[in-house]
């Protein structure tokens, strides 16, 4: 078999070249897009059997042959020649999109696989023009070169834009999917770099197309370099009532408490100016992504907020208002405010639709407790008789025996166990010093057997942190159904 192959290939080598080309086209073809590398392959094996057929048959692809041939061995001639030319473009292509992809060269050098891969088709089209046609590409090349001043005048824009992103993707200043700021305020995540333009999808999830050549132009931050972390700062005024070192431990612990900022590095709290009228900090932490800036910032407001009232700590006037040097608070003349049992209990959301005798009874029920920095309040799975409500310091809630998020002040602990009577999800460690107010249950129950609607209320609520605690393993179906269960025990309890 293999002699009458090799006789087949000696008699007509050229036809062999025709055959073997038009084969390897339609296997190309048949293998499906996504094997794109054993289409390669298979490409570059079939441009070898084509160049074998040449080596054998004695045919230099790159001499023009056709005057010494008649018209049809002329055309043959041609054929054979041109699929040679145009598998030997394919594999050089085939080369080069493997190198880049084994490379680790990622979506963004689209560009320049798009360039190189013009070049090779343009040099195998004037390569198959002057060696197979005998075509003189010198005449053409003259006429060509001032057709291109003309259009290259015509879409001056338009090339100014390609060679922009060509530049960009050499240079990789950002890549497909960075957080980019530019310079003239735009900022967003990178969707998409063609050979024009760059698509920007920006935080109102607006899509912002940015010509090549105008991006190249502006000064640009890469956000998402080395890492997505962002920092942020945030100013706070406080009223000179206590000292500044007791101040700063207490914006370390609201800052301890946010669960929506980096851990590492830690957060840092500056001291920058002190007078009469306001000590002045500045706040910096770390988020995760861009993206989360806003929730972080409006968690950190809101813990500043509470530890200060936990503590005792007074917002200082704005820098602009009028006021007098007498009505200015000092540590002098301010008795810091004592948050009191029905204090806390009237700024927990799920207490909001109790009278206020009501819940001045709850507050009377409520026993003070203390915990030193490192106590364990419960253990993972333990099961807690009492609500407690944070009045001061900061919980740390370990699932697992990893931290999944923490609680300050006016959060509360316990509900599972006191309601549902069931295992707490987490084990609660104290990491700053605690202070809590408990409520038992002989004391909530008369509320929630007089008001259903409340029951409710703490199912939903309660059903909600479980998502939170387990690190978003349970999903809303999840969370529905244990509302549900959350609910039934709380009526079996309580109706016992």
């Amino acid at each position: 078999m293999s002699q009458v192959f090799h006789d087949v290939i000696l008699t007509s080598p050229r036809m062999s070249l025709i055959v073997v080309g038009l084969v390897g086209i339609v296997a190309w073809h048949l293998i499906p897009n996504e094997k794109a590398n054993t289409r390669l392959i298979v490409q570059i094996l079939f441009f070898g059997v084509m160049s074998a057929i040449l080596l054998a048959g004695g045919i230099v692809p790159y001499r023009f042959e056709g005057q010494r041939m008649d018209a049809r061995e002329a055309a043959i001639s041609a054929v054979a020649k041109a699929l040679w030319w145009i598998h030997l473009a394919w594999a050089i292509i085939g080369f080069i999109r493997i190198y880049l992809v084994l490379d680790g060269a990622p979506r963004e050098a689209r560009l320049l696989q798009d360039l190189v891969v013009g070049v090779v088709y343009l040099c195998v089209a004037l390569s198959v023009l002057a060696f197979v046609f005998g075509i003189p590409i010198g005449t053409l090349v003259a006429t060509s070169g001032v057709i291109a001043i003309v259009l290259g005048l015509a879409l001056q824009n338009t090339l100014s834009d390609v060679f922009s992103g060509i530049a960009l993707t050499l240079g990789r200043p950002y890549v497909i999917g960075d957080w980019i700021l530019l310079s003239d305020g735009t900022e967003g995540r990178v969707m998409e770099s063609t050979w024009r333009a760059t698509h920007i999808l920006t935080a109102a999830n607006n899509l912002v197309v940015l010509p090549n050549s105008f991006l190249a132009k502006l000064g640009l931050t890469n956000i998402s370099r080395p890492d997505e972390a962002h920092l942020l700062t945030l100013a706070i005024r406080l009223a000179p009532t206590r000292m500044p070192a007791i101040i700063r431990d207490v914006m370390r612990s609201a800052l301890a408490s946010c669960n929506s900022i980096v851990r590492e590095p830690p957060p840092i709290v500056a001291l920058k100016a002190l007078d009469a009228t306001a000590l002045e900090i500045e706040l910096q932490f770390r988020v995760a992504s861009p993206a989360l800036r806003t929730a972080a910032r409006n968690e950190v407001l809101d813990l500043v907020y509470r530890h200060c009232k936990s503590a005792g700590i007074l917002l200082a006037v704005p820098a602009t208002a009028s006021v007098l040097q007498m009505e200015l608070p000092t540590e002098e003349n301010t008795q810091p405010p004592r948050v009191t049992p029905l204090e806390l209990i009237e700024a927990i959301p799920i207490f909001v639709t109790l009278t206020k005798e009501e819940k001045q009874v709850l507050a009377e029920a409520t026993i003070a407790r203390e915990f030193g920095k490192g106590d364990v309040i419960v253990r993972e799975g333990e099961l807690l008789s009492s609500l407690m409500m944070i009045r001061a310091g900061v919980v740390m809630m370990r699932h697992d025996g990893i931290d999944r998020g923490r609680l300050a002040p006016g959060d509360f602990v316990g509900e599972t166990g006191l309601l549902a009577g069931m295992g707490e999800v987490a084990t609660l460690e104290a990491l700053t010093r605690v202070t809590v107010y408990e409520i038992d249950q002989r004391s909530l129950a008369p509320l929630l057997l007089n008001r259903p609607a409340l029951a409710e209320d703490l199912a939903a609520i309660l059903a909600s942190r479980v998502p939170r605690v387990e690190n978003g393993s349970a999903a809303e179906a999840s969370q529905v159904h244990r509302a549900r269960a959350l609910l039934h025990s709380i009526r079996m309890i309580f109706q016992s």
